[in-house]
């Protein structure tokens, strides 16, 4: 079985910009917030990290903070970009303490999760 991946377009209808590749980041682990089937997170909107999102998102169980080496993770931290899983930036956002988003480097598949006027709501500038 091999895995596709769905076709790098960004949610602005252009093409995919990279996101991060310090730390690299990616379902891929490609620089980019690519996605296939097989991606059930859906690791799809690139957010630049804040100390407000990523205490919350270890409240919610997922430590994005603390550097796991044994999955070559170095920890996230303020500033850092990283694919985040679109499910979980739209309950970031319910809760009121979303991260900003590059638009240009979040993929479309994205919009299948979260609406368009809730990414441009978050983003980044520049």
């Amino acid at each position: 079985m091999s895995i596709r991946m769905v076709p790098s377009e960004n949610v602005l209808g252009g093409t995919l910009s990279p996101c991060s590749s310090a730390p690299l980041t990616g379902f891929f682990r490609d620089g980019h917030c690519n996605t296939c089937a097989e991606d059930s997170g859906s690791h799809t909107v690139c957010a630049v990290m804040t100390a407000e999102f990523l205490a919350y998102s270890k409240y919610v169980g997922n430590d994005l903070s603390t550097p796991r080496p044994e999955f070559r993770f170095p920890g996230l931290t303020p500033g850092d970009r990283w694919c985040l899983c679109a499910g979980r930036f739209l309950q970031a956002h319910d809760e009121g303490c979303a991260p900003k988003v590059d638009l240009a480097a979040t993929h479309a598949r994205a919009l299948d999760i979260v609406p368009l006027a809730v990414l441009r709501e978050h983003a980044a500038e520049g």
